[in-house]
C-alpha cells in the first residue's frame, strides 16, 4: 500500500495508474492519489504532474513535521499522525501523513503506513467518502479510534504499577515507568497540536467542507483534547511515582543502615572487651580459672542485652 490513486466516477469507484490520475480531474467527481514519500519520484510528480506550487511540495515531502492545518489558495494544507500500521525503524511512535486537499482532488504523501489507512482505503472504495471533508474527518475518527485505546492502556499500565508499589521491586517498577512515561510524552508531542490542527480546519471558510463534516472535526478535536488531557496526567502521574519509588529504597537504605549500626553499637564494647582479655601479657585476672571463659561469655550476653534494651528504651527500631 505504498503508492495508489482511486477515482470516484459518479459512485463508481476504481483504481487508475498515478499518470493517469494526475489528468483525470475533468470528469471525476473525488480524485485521491496517495504517494510514498521515500520514491524520490514523489516529488517531480507532484510539481510536474499534479502542477502544485513549491511550498504545497515542500511541505508534503518534509521529512519532520508536525500537526497542522493551513489553508493556502482555494485548498488546504494538513498534516496528522496516527499509530503506524507496523513496527518499522526509524518511525515515531506516532506516523504522519501529509495531505493536500481541495474541492474533487486529495493527494496524501506518507514515509510510514498508518494504520488508518487501509480502512480508509475500504471506505473510499465503498463509495462512503463522498468529497475532501468526508476523507479528513473520518480520517481523523480513524486515527481517534486507533489511539484512544492505547492511551487508555497506558493509564492501566499505571494503575498496575501503582499496585505493586514496593521498595523490593523498585528495579522493574521503575523500569515500567519510565517507559510509560516516555511513550505518553512523544504521544503528547503530536495530540495536543492535533487538535488544535482539526479545529482550525473546522472552522475553514471553504466550499468542501459540508456542515456535517465540520461537527465531525470538532467532535474529533475534542477527543484529541480529552486525549491531551490523559496524557498530561499520565505523564504528572509517572513522575510522582519514581519520586514514591525514590523515596521508598531511600527509606529502605535508611532503615538498613540503621540496623547495621545497631548491630555495630552492640558488638563495639564486647570487641573491647574481647580484645582487652586477649592481649598475651601476663597479670590478666582469673586466666588459669576453669570457669572464665564462661564467666566471660556469662558478661558478654549480658552487656548486649543490656545495650539491646536500651535501643529499644530509646525507640531505635520504630
Amino acid at each position: 500500500m505504498k503508492q495508489f490513486a482511486y477515482v470516484d466516477e459518479g459512485g463508481a469507484v476504481h483504481p487508475v495508474p498515478l499518470a493517469e490520475a494526475a489528468g483525470a480531474n475533468g470528469g471525476a467527481r473525488l480524485i485521491w492519489i496517495h504517494l510514498d514519500q521515500n520514491d524520490p519520484a514523489t516529488a517531480p510528480f507532484l510539481s510536474e504532474q499534479l502542477k502544485l506550487n513549491d511550498v504545497v511540495v515542500s511541505a508534503l515531502t518534509a521529512l519532520e513535521t508536525r500537526p497542522r492545518c493551513d489553508p493556502i489558495g482555494d485548498g488546504a494544507l494538513i498534516n496528522l499522525r496516527g499509530l503506524s500500521l507496523q513496527d518499522e525503524p526509524g518511525s515515531d511512535e506516532l506516523v504522519s501523513i501529509r495531505i493536500w486537499t481541495g474541492r474533487g482532488c486529495i493527494v496524501s504523501v506518507a514515509r510510514f503506513t498508518m494504520r488508518a489507512l487501509p480502512e480508509l482505503c475500504d471506505a473510499f472504495k465503498a463509495g462512503k467518502v463522498k468529497d475532501p471533508g468526508d476523507f479528513v474527518s473520518m480520517l481523523a475518527h480513524l486515527i481517534t479510534g486507533h489511539l484512544d485505546p492505547d492511551v487508555g492502556e497506558l493509564g492501566d499500565r499505571l494503575d498496575e504499577c501503582e499496585l505493586m508499589l514496593d521498595a523490593s521491586k523498585t528495579f522493574t517498577l521503575r523500569r515500567a515507568i519510565a517507559e510509560t512515561r516516555a511513550r505518553a510524552i512523544e504521544y503528547r508531542r503530536f495530540v495536543a497540536p492535533q487538535r488544535q490542527a482539526l479545529k482550525r480546519l473546522s472552522l475553514l471558510e471553504c466550499d468542501w467542507l459540508e456542515p456535517d463534516d465540520r461537527l465531525h472535526l470538532a467532535e474529533s478535536a475534542d477527543r484529541f483534547a480529552r486525549m491531551a488531557e490523559e496524557l498530561e496526567s499520565i505523564r504528572e502521574r509517572a513522575a510522582l511515582m519514581h519520586e514514591q519509588i525514590t523515596d521508598l529504597r531511600a527509606e529502605m537504605i535508611d532503615t538498613r543502615a540503621l540496623l547495621i549500626s545497631i548491630v555495630a553499637l552492640v558488638f563495639l564494647p564486647l570487641t573491647f572487651l574481647t580484645g582487652l582479655l586477649g592481649m598475651n601479657v601476663n597479670g590478666i585476672p582469673f586466666a588459669h580459672a576453669p570457669w572464665a571463659f564462661w564467666g566471660v561469655v556469662g558478661v558478654c550476653v549480658a552487656m548486649a542485652v543490656a545495650i539491646a534494651g536500651w535501643f529499644l528504651k530509646q525507640h531505635w527500631f520504630r
